[in-house]
């Protein structure tokens, strides 16, 4: 899993602490910095460390811009959440590089371009039980006909606080991802072309579960403004993309941790 996804598994468990008020009543910021350690590219049994930097500007409309997720609208009530927002697609290379997932082991496959993507997020409060889905829909990328279709992921999640107290708060999460056959095939599909350019046989995947993991958090106060937070996410490749020749691990560990200010 890529920081970003990191970062947004974290963001979906901040959920947990629900806000008092559809609307802020002053502009709020926030600015992150931290580490994360993942695989290479999902599927992956290489692993990178790369910097996690990013931060956030929201309205008092709901309006607001963050570097994970794009410009949005965003709506927090006592029991519901939702959010709408249009940014950019996780991308891979086929090639080592520090800030980008990828690897030289994918050599041929050619890379998958980021690219325009809608999405929208809800969450919803059941008594401290957290029913969460994120839907994002990556639109088409032209230059690229292998890996530069149209694709659609679905995440569904079941979460809750497990510890809130003197030494901070612990949430937990249980989810599943699943993708169109345009998702499977670019992550996952090896066409005849990138057959015979790379060291994997053809592989066709088909639409369907993509993995089933684990997200849990623990954030700790430093003072009024500022938290320190870290997040290990698991996941485990279902047959859909667990029978991918590129896939070399079908178990998924990730770990960050990150320093949070907001003002």
């Amino acid at each position: 899993m890529h920081a970003k996804n990191l970062c947004l598994s974290l963001t979906s468990l901040c959920l947990l602490a629900a806000a008092d008020t559809a609307l802020a009543e002053d502009w709020q910021y926030s600015l992150k910095a931290g580490m994360a350690n993942a695989p290479r590219y999902s599927g992956s049994d290489e692993r990178m460390t790369a910097p996690v930097l990013g931060g956030k500007i929201i309205s008092p409309w709901g309006i607001f811009l963050d570097t994970d997720t794009g410009l949005g609208w965003g709506y927090e009530g006592n029991a519901l959440s939702f959010s709408a927002y249009v940014g950019a697609s996780d991308s891979r290379k086929d090639k080592n590089e520090s800030m980008h997932a990828g690897s030289k082991r994918l050599k041929g496959m050619g890379e998958i371009k980021s690219r325009a993507q809608l999405g929208v997020n809800a969450a919803y409060n059941l008594g401290g039980v957290i029913i969460g889905a994120t839907l994002e829909h990556a639109l088409e990328e032209d230059k690229h006909k292998e890996t530069g279709k149209a694709f659609t992921h679905l995440e569904l999640s079941l979460g809750t606080n497990l510890y809130e107290g003197r030494y901070g708060s612990v949430d937990a999460a249980i989810n599943s991802h699943f993708g169109d056959r345009n998702y499977l095939q670019t992550w996952y599909g090896v066409t005849t072309d990138q057959a015979t350019r790379s060291r994997f046989k053809e592989y066709q995947a088909s639409a369907g579960n993509i993995s089933n993991g684990m997200n849990l958090s623990w954030s700790v106060p430093i003072n009024e403004h500022t938290q320190f937070s870290t997040l290990l996410d698991v996941q485990y490749l279902a047959d859909k993309a667990g029978k991918s020749p590129i896939v070399e691990r079908r178990l998924q560990t990730s770990v960050m941790g990150m320093v949070e200010y907001t003002f």
